[in-house]
């Protein structure tokens, strides 16, 4: 008899309102109005006191299983932290002070083989919010901009159309345009109890604590609880008080870190959602100290990700899914997109570039993980690299370029500051030195007998075959996704006009990839029988061709400018100003006489942004400071230069008065903001 009549009522309800959540929401508002309704409906008459009283009470079965039954999908919940690797004593690092994070590992799982794609927030958040490698949108570069083929959706947006509510609290910073609403609230505000009732919700937290910037600012006394003289020094960095100090105020902030992801997990757990949410915990790349941040060496790339799965839904938990267990599966942030539509039951679009690691559409595991740096704030840098589950490989296309180039933001850490110091006082060994020279062409490092990644084996005939094969990994890797940072910032634009880069890069005849690529490798890898072609190259039709041209013989210094001088001279009127900056910082550096003076003034010709891309100005700029006191005397004009273009992108706002600030104090001018540190940018 009850069933009967509870399945009648359920029929009745259904009648009566649109959807369960109607119910609900007219329930909560005037529960003895939704009786009448149903009352009439049924033909009960309104004036039974025993159906009053028998409507409530079923109404509130009804409501409480068919709510239940209508969320078939599981809640998520990101917590992330900003500038922290795996410092967490659930990784097994004794000096952290990480509780609530040691807990959810605890009844989850942790991932030892984590990397966040991209060591730097705004590529390693826009590789997550795509499920796309930034190189191949072009949108690799610090703080760019770029935009997605029009096909193409983020990830919130597959989530919201399969009934998921999103939000993100609160940090985006992409290097995409979003394509139309992703997200159903954005802000500090946005919180996943906003939902309407009987929605899954996807909601992100991110915690700024561990930020880089606060390393180096003032600390509340009760917070300081780890002592610097116990802290680990990596082998790179010199040990002094500056650095303990910084290093220690990092564990801190991520002491302070981890009690803020755990309120996020009070909450969750107050509300009686604990076994209907899927949680992931992870940092949004390396440490914000120098060399981890910014630099794609595993200290850089490699990120804690703790996955917790409810006994409810461990039908969709990665197959080696163990509570308290440690997983070595290589996972990457371009794997977060897949798995997330993944886990909503969801097929990955074809164009996604990662593999989803759980879910119903569950991927295999892929034997490598792919890691890239382009521009970062105002200094150009190519590198690309490739790890399996022991070494890391690391290619790099500019080996010109110190690894420590000034960057302003980064030169206000104390550890920075007195790093630099030391160098140039003499005062540092090998390991700790390599930081402020240049590069090689590529790096081998064994990870599990070199965790700080100081021993560089590219050269050892032991490890040949290893070599080769990461180099071969890497190298299709870049043929597979179209890699554009091949191409200088400004053609990645001028090339896709009004079409995305991702299309632009996709069409052989706009980007012939392969001769361009060709001409990379033979400039950085720095073999002397190349010089001869890399003259020729100069009058390739490409004009991608024709800088890696000039960019080759200005890593050979004064041997490949030597060699190279008339084509370079002539190269400075070369119609592509990409062209024409590396030529000129060719010879502004290593030429002599008139041809010096030539590129002097090509260099100030392209350094005026109101003249030029914000593209070409920070890429003059960067050739006029590295050929310092070349430009002496234009040290007047320079004053004069414009700081601001008629187009400047917001978030790159900062970079051309960094620039030009640097090259003012440089030759002993005055720059509106005088930058701490130091003159020289190379070894």
């Amino acid at each position: 008899m009850i069933n009967i009549l509870f399945h009648s009522l359920e029929l009745v309800f259904k009648n009566v309102f649109s959807s369960y959540s109607e119910i609900i929401r007219r329930f909560e508002s005037d529960s003895t109005l939704v009786c009448q309704h149903v009352e009439l409906w049924a033909g009960f008459g309104t004036d039974s006191l025993f159906m009053k009283k028998l409507c409530v009470f079923f109404l509130g079965l009804v409501i409480t299983f068919s709510v239940v039954a209508e969320q078939k999908l599981p809640n998520i919940l990101w917590i992330t932290s900003e500038d922290n690797g795996p410092e967490l004593g659930c990784y097994g690092d004794k000096y952290s002070k990480s509780p609530s994070l040691d807990a959810l590992a605890a009844k989850g799982m942790i991932y030892l083989n984590c990397w966040s794609t991209a060591p730097v927030c705004a590529p390693a958040r826009t590789t997550l919010i795509s499920g796309l490698y930034p190189p191949s949108t072009g949108s690799q570069h610090m703080r760019s901009n770029t935009k997605l083929p029009d096909r193409f959706k983020m990830y919130p947006q597959y989530l919201r159309t399969a009934g998921y509510y999103c939000t993100n609290s609160s940090k985006e910073d992409y290097n995409l345009t979003k394509p139309g609403q992703v997200w159903d609230d954005g802000g500090r505000n946005a919180h996943w109890k906003n939902r309407p009732n009987g929605k899954p919700f996807f909601a992100i937290f991110n915690h700024t604590i561990s930020h880089e910037s606060q390393i180096r600012n003032q600390i509340p006394a009760a917070n300081v609880i780890h002592d610097p003289k116990k802290v680990r020094i990596p082998a790179y960095h010199p040990d002094t008080p500056e650095v303990r100090k910084d290093w220690a105020q990092y564990y801190d902030r991520i002491t302070m870190m981890d009690a803020r992801a755990g309120a996020n997990l009070k909450e969750i757990a107050q509300a009686g959602l604990a076994e209907d949410t899927i949680v992931f915990y992870y940092g949004d790349h390396g440490s914000g100290m120098p060399r981890s941040k910014r630099w794609p060496y595993n200290s850089g790339l490699n990120v804690p990700l703790i996955l917790y799965v409810p006994e409810k839904w461990k039908h969709l938990a990665p197959v080696d899914y163990k509570v308290g267990g440690k997983s070595d599966r290589l996972v990457g942030f371009i794997d977060f997109a897949p798995t997330l539509l993944s886990i909503a039951g969801i097929k990955p679009p074809k164009h996604m570039q990662g593999y989803s690691f759980m879910g119903k559409y569950a991927s295999d595991e892929q034997p490598y993980n792919y890691g890239f740096r382009g521009r970062m704030d105002e200094r150009y840098d190519m590198v690309r690299v490739v790890r399996d589950k022991r070494y890391i490989y690391i290619r790099n296309y500019m080996p010109h370029k110190i690894y420590g180039q000034y960057i302003s933001y980064m030169f206000k850490t104390p550890t920075t500051q007195k790093w630099y110091d030391l160098y140039h006082a003499g005062k540092l060994n090998s390991a700790q030195s390599k930081f402020w020279q240049t590069k090689p062409a590529e790096e081998l490092y064994d990870l599990e007998n070199d965790r700080d990644e100081v021993n560089n084996l590219a050269g050892s005939k032991k490890h040949v075959d290893i070599l080769n094969r990461l180099r071969k990994a890497q190298q299709a890797k870049a043929i597979e996704i179209r890699d554009l940072g091949f191409l200088p910032e400004g053609q990645i634009h001028g090339r896709s006009g009004e079409d995305a880069p991702y299309q632009m890069g996709h069409n052989k005849k706009r980007y012939p990839m392969e001769q361009i690529m060709s001409a990379a490798e033979k400039a950085s890898r720095l073999k002397p029988e190349h010089t001869p072609e890399l003259i020729k190259l100069l009058k390739a039709k490409d004009s991608a061709v024709r800088y890696w041209a000039a960019m080759g013989l200005l890593m050979r210094e004064e041997e490949g400018v030597n060699k190279g001088q008339a084509a370079l001279q002539t190269a400075l009127k070369d119609k592509s100003p990409e062209v024409a900056c590396a030529a000129a910082e060719a010879l502004g550096r290593y030429g002599k006489g008139r041809a010096k003076t030539a590129a002097i003034d090509t260099l100030m010709k392209y350094a005026d942004v109101s003249k030029n891309t914000v593209f070409t100005s920070i890429l003059a700029l960067n050739g006029l400071d590295y050929t310092d006191n070349a430009a002496k005397d234009r040290l007047e004009t320079i004053n004069q230069l414009p700081s601001k273009g008629a187009v400047t992108p917001a978030r790159m706002g900062n970079y051309i008065p960094n620039l030009l600030s640097k090259i003012k104090t440089d030759l002993g001018g005055t720059a509106e903001v005088k930058p701490k540190r130091p003159r020289r940018n190379r070894k």
